[in-house]
């Protein structure tokens, strides 16, 4: 392709070269479609690769290696005290993502998808102006508005050197003080990232616990281990203000009607995403925006306007990159005419904090919001054997059916390796398996996936290795 030719024609463009847009174009090239895909930074992989799932994930096991070196005593297995080298740590996060990318570029070349790089603006009903190194008018059929997100600004902070999201992935320093705003997802990870490499780690989440949005069964775990990781949680806390000091940063902290002060060399805000719908020109094509920033779409990715269609982080629900990737595939199809529609019943969400979360389908909060009658099985992870020959036996599984079919609505659970054993109850739901279904299902001893069976005999009122419950023989 020639870059900076004036005007370009094309079946499909695509704003974003993400999970959401990458796997649109790919799918897309695959079902006969002419692709070009407008990408402004200098890499393909959206945020997820460049700067999010895959460097979080990478640090994360780093801290998982160095936490399992000091604990190998327990087990009767001595080493040396770990030391780091910040360099070396950099430079193969560097090439886990440089990796991918290249594979992604190679995917998309072998498509024959044309990638143009540059910020796309739509000036018409069927045109898009990509402003990059050079301008391009782009002139489509059909238009897939992919763009991701960004982090929300924090008032605050003002124009205060404080990290964002990127920064800290970016591991530039080790400080000897980290203040973490934001007890979500993020902000936990992050945090125990940083925890884990040296810092002394004081949390600040604005809400009563940590973890908002997670069953709180779940999260109650996870806000246990925290408390012997970091230095300080503080929830409930709203942060009224930051400023400079010779060390770094304070903060003012306005928590149970009294006015506190936090010191840290370095201050990480994560306090959530905003999608990159604002710079798009979507006035242009009449499509407004909630008080969030998302798009309205239909099951079939569609927006008001017929030929143009949004997925991932600028439509409604979880900004995840597996959801982004499967709207992606039904918008391609939809566009191909094919048959297709995104359900949303069962979307996997995990959060690779120590020890892990995930959960899919209803959650118990879920179901009483929206009257939905459910059983409930919970297992905990001290009662099954592969838990305790790795010595975690902090987490349990619960799962949730409709109490007269026994149909699964929902899964959750926390424990080593809850991110693998997800899809599994992830499919249970997709499939409409019921408790029977996974009873039946003879699962290999031991392992941490028996835990599913467990906590189904418990929902079952047919348990082994837990007490039954009161009236139940």
């Amino acid at each position: 392709m020639v870059m900076g030719t004036p005007r370009q024609e094309t079946e499909v463009a695509i704003v974003g070269g993400g999970p959401g847009g990458y796997v649109a174009a790919i799918r897309a090239a695959d079902l006969g479609k002419d692709v070009l895909l407008i990408e402004e930074r200098p890499r393909l992989g959206g945020t997820c690769l460049l700067e999010g799932c895959i460097p979080s994930k990478t640090l994360i096991h780093a801290v998982d290696v160095l936490a399992a070196a000091k604990e190998a005593t327990r087990f009767g297995v001595t080493f040396g005290t770990p030391k780091l080298d910040l360099a070396a740590l950099r430079d193969f996060v560097g090439s886990v993502v440089g990796g991918l990318t290249r594979g992604v570029d190679g995917l998309l070349r072998r498509r024959g998808v044309q990638v143009l790089r540059g910020h796309a603006r739509f000036t018409g009903p069927h045109t898009l102006l990509v402003e990059g190194d050079e301008q391009a008018t782009v002139e489509f059929r059909q238009a897939v508005i992919a763009a991701g997100s960004r982090p929300t600004p924090f008032p605050p902070a003002g124009d205060l050197p404080v990290w964002s999201s990127t920064d800290a992935l970016a591991v530039p320093e080790i400080p000897p003080r980290l203040l973490v705003i934001g007890g979500g997802f993020i902000g936990l990870e992050l945090g125990q990232v940083y925890a884990g490499l040296g810092s002394q780690v004081t949390l600040v989440e604005s809400s009563a616990r940590l973890l908002p949005g997670a069953d709180p069964d779940l999260a109650e775990v996870v806000a246990r281990r925290a408390g012997r990781t970091f230095a300080e949680i503080l929830v409930g806390a709203r942060v009224a203000g930051l400023e400079r000091t010779e060390a770094g940063l304070a903060a003012s902290l306005e928590r149970e009607g009294r006015t506190e002060r936090r010191e840290a060399e370095r201050v990480l805000v994560a306090v959530g995403r905003r999608p990159n719908t604002d710079r798009l020109g979507l006035e242009t094509l009449g499509l407004q925006t909630d008080s969030r920033g998302r798009l309205a779409v239909g099951e079939d990715g569609r927006t008001a306007v017929p030929h143009v269609f949004a997925i991932g982080d600028v439509v409604p629900g979880p900004m995840l990159a597996h959801k982004a990737s499967r709207e992606a595939k039904v918008v391609a199809e939809v566009i191909a005419q094919h048959a297709s529609a995104f359900d949303n019943r069962a979307i996997p969400a995990v959060v690779y904090t120590d020890p892990e979360i995930a959960w899919a389908g209803l959650t118990e909060q879920e179901a009483r919001e929206r009257n939905v009658p459910v059983k409930v099985g919970r297992f905990p992870l001290r009662a099954l054997g592969r838990a305790w020959t790795l010595g975690r036996t902090d987490g349990l599984v619960k799962i949730l059916a409709d109490p007269e079919s026994g149909l699964v609505r929902g899964v959750g659970m926390v424990g080593p390796q809850a991110s693998e054993l997800i899809g599994e109850a992830t499919l249970a739901i997709e499939m409409g398996a019921t408790l029977e279904d996974i009873l039946v299902t003879i699962h290999p001893h031991p392992t941490l996936s028996e835990a599913l069976v467990e906590a189904a005999e418990v929902a079952a009122g047919t348990p082994v290795h837990v007490p039954p419950a009161r009236g139940e023989t």
